[in-house]
Formats: structure tokens, sequence, C-alpha cells
């Protein structure tokens, strides 16, 4: 079955996931991470994409994020991706490729989704009592810790309060509340899939832009007509 064209979509949020190849690491310490988020930084400005939300894990990217043009995640990702693998391979004499295959990402429906995907980018999402977050993300800008350049907040969490205090206490109050198995799932899948997440409103105004398929097709195969 032919593999469904990515779905990015200018001015709506997006989480996009790229993957390190199985069993290699795309951070090895600091220096490296600290790298990426200069290269995240400076390609976001370049590319016209705001950065809701962000963590660098072992084992690749999370990013929420939001394109002014449909190009906008492609250059993004192509462009830190040039410059990151040539030093990181440089820097532990590595060669080849850190990535497995091309990013993923799917549009989501900010009203509904935003604030649970930023929990689950985070690596908040799973915590029923604490906020502590992923280290190397943007949970500390969020929770009022640290001022993070490479976050621009989306008007969903300026919505939290009128100051940034009121913001991060709503925002650590939230974080309180886990995601169900269920809404952790959801998203997880859909990201995974790359299928939107949204209702049928947004998924309607999507598809005025797009020729994609937006929902998985029904399981199983059609029934055979019976002649009369």
């Amino acid at each position: 079955m032919a593999r469904l064209p990515r779905l990015c979509v200018a001015g709506w949020p997006h989480l996009l996931l790229q993957q390190a190849r199985s069993g290699q690491p795309v951070f090895k310490d600091d220096d490296d991470r600290q790298l990426y988020r200069s290269l995240l930084q400076q390609s976001a400005g370049q590319h016209g994409v705001q950065i809701h939300s962000y963590s660098l894990r072992d084992d690749g990217v999370l990013l929420l994020a939001t394109p002014a043009g449909a190009e906008g995640l492609s250059g993004l990702v192509q462009s830190i991706g040039r410059r990151y693998v040539a030093q990181f391979n440089r820097r532990h004499g590595h060669q080849g490729s850190l990535w497995a295959g091309r990013f993923r990402a799917t549009p989501i429906e900010p009203e509904r989704y935003l604030l649970d995907c930023m929990r689950y980018v985070e690596g908040l999402a799973l915590l029923p009592h604490g906020d502590t977050g992923l280290p190397w993300s943007s949970a500390e800008h969020h929770l009022g810790r640290a001022r993070d350049a490479v976050v621009s907040d989306h008007l969903l969490y300026w919505s939290l309060g009128n100051t940034p205090f009121e913001r991060e206490l709503a925002y650590a109050s939230l974080c309180k509340q886990a995601l169900t198995t269920h809404e952790f799932g959801h998203i997880h899948d859909a990201l995974k899939k790359g299928w939107p997440l949204g209702g049928e409103r947004f998924m309607a105004e999507l598809g005025q832009g797009t020729a994609r398929r937006l929902t998985p097709l029904s399981k199983g195969r059609p029934r055979r007509r019976v002649a009369d």
C-alpha cells in the first residue's frame, strides 16, 4: 500500500516527531542538545515556524509548532538536519544519518488539543501528582523556572492568565491532572499514523485545502454484492 503524503497545513499547530535510528542516540551529551536547540531557534526564524513546545530525547525530537507556510516544517527539519548531523558526526566520529526515515507530523485543532499536546511533548502528560517535565524541554519555560528563547507561546497558553505568573500557575495546576490512558494513546496514535487531531468542523476546514485522506479507511473488505 502506498504511503500517504505528509500533511502540513499553514497556520495550524502540528505535532512533529523525528525519531532516531534503532539503538542510535541522537544526543550523546548536553553539548549536543545545546547545539540542536540553538539550530532549532535559528531555523524556526528562517522558515517562519513558531515553536510552542519541544523536548530533546535520546531517541528523537518532539515539537509542537505552527508553520506560516505549507513547506515550513520540511524546511525547518532539513535545515537543522544538515547542520546538526554534520557537526554530530565530526564531533563523535560517526558516519551516516542519525534519523529513522522521514519525520512525522500531524495538524491539531488547538482549542481541543493544544494544551494536552504541550503536556505530551514536555513529558508532563502522565504525571498525576507532579510537574517536573523532561530535561531539555520547554517545560521549564511554561512552569516559570526559566525563560526559553526558542519558545513562541500560543495564544491558548496566553489565555491561561493575564500575567506570566498566572499562566505558569495555571499550567502547573493543569499538569497535576494526568491525561487518561485513552487520551494519551489517542495523541500518540495520531502522531505515529499522521491522522489530524480535531472535531468535524476542523476536519472539514482541513479538507477544503487538501485532497489527502484525513481519516483511516474502515477495516475489512467491502461486502460482495449479491446478484438478484
